[in-house]
């Protein structure tokens, strides 16, 4: 593991402690336990007698504080078409619900904040993005009658981000969308349709589309702070299993529902229909976290997954780890 991963974050958004040793670094992450009396410290209103984590050993630090990494609300946003500074290939969230222009989230801000507080039309989502297990998901904001606003706890399971509402100040996993501490614990936000594509395909599909602005924050943003992370072996802070069928821990697969389908079986043919979707795959968008430039990385395609009537339906496009973490029972769609 390079000392950019193994650190992740911490040094470059935390300038106060960049002399600190890799080694002192890394003592510190091996040694910190997971103990909500020590949380409650820097979390005072979170209820940890309310839970679904079944050991707290699966919380760890990811270097980053509480709101370390600073999640966005109420982005600017500019027409697509008088858009500059991007990469042709450069990967962004698509978001596109009716009756509004669609919305690009290009992943070169997403690397560096993971949450996106927005409001399209009457709808609150929530624009997330997981570098460690490449999870890019978009959630409606609502929940129990209550509209929340996400923030970053610096906290990760299974090597994936723990976000946690400013309302109530309860935990929530990014990867399955679902409330795992406090008094938000079960309770579910609904998954919408978004998707990865490349900058360019954006542009093509939605001319009168709305990309976001840059933020204005201290970041090199189009930097890939996670440089060469998806050739790793191993996932960063993970002490789960590996996935079955000898598929590559950060392997790419394409998970709709409890199923998952191994990005490279679909990229092979370009269009799987099976169990009721279909799922389409077509070059020209590159990995955010292979290169140094999130623009430069190597191709690993755009994916599409629609229902039997033609519409988009909510999916993820994962690491294998992450899918076998927290669907140990999910179906491997293999052939």
């Amino acid at each position: 593991m390079s000392q950019k991963t193994a650190t992740h974050t911490f040094f470059l958004q935390n300038k106060a402690v960049a002399g600190l040793s890799l080694l002192l670094m890394l003592s510190w992450l091996a040694v910190a336990r997971a103990d909500p009396a020590i949380w409650a410290r820097e979390w005072p209103v979170t209820d940890f007698t309310r839970s679904s984590v079944a050991d707290w050993a699966e919380i760890k630090s990811g270097g980053p504080p509480r709101d370390g990494i600073p999640a966005l609300s109420n982005p600017a946003f500019h027409p697509a078409a008088q858009a500059k500074g991007l990469s042709r290939a450069e990967p962004v969230v698509v978001l596109d619900l009716p009756g509004q222009a669609a919305r690009a989230y290009p992943l070169r801000y997403l690397i560096w904040h993971e949450i996106v507080n927005d409001r399209v039309g009457g709808t609150p989502v929530a624009v997330t993005y997981c570098p460690l297990c490449n999870s890019a998901m978009s959630f409606d904001r609502r929940v129990a009658g209550r509209s929340l606003s996400f923030g970053v706890t610096g906290k990760l399971r299974q090597s994936d981000m723990v976000m946690y509402d400013r309302e109530t100040e309860s935990w929530w996993q990014q990867a399955t969308g679902t409330g795992i501490v406090g008094e938000m614990n079960g309770r579910a936000l609904r998954q919408l349709p978004s998707w990865l594509d490349s900058w360019q395909g954006f542009r093509a599909a939605y001319p009168e589309g709305l990309v976001m602005a840059e933020p204005r924050h201290n970041r090199s943003y189009g930097r890939n702070p996670y440089q060469g992370y998806d050739r790793s072996n191993w996932p960063f802070l993970y002490d789960g299993t590996p996935p079955p069928h000898g598929i590559a821990p950060l392997a790419r697969v394409v998970r709709v529902g409890d199923r998952a389908w191994p990005l490279a079986r679909l990229a092979k043919v370009g269009e799987i229909r099976e169990a009721g979707v279909t799922l389409s795959w077509r070059s020209g968008q590159v990995s955010a976290l292979d290169a140094g430039h999130v623009g430069k990385g190597r191709d690993v395609g755009s994916v599409r997954v629609r229902g039997r009537d033609g519409a988009d339906l909510p999916h993820d496009v994962m690491f294998a780890f992450a899918y076998h973490a927290f669907w140990p029972k999910g179906r491997w769609m293999l052939e």
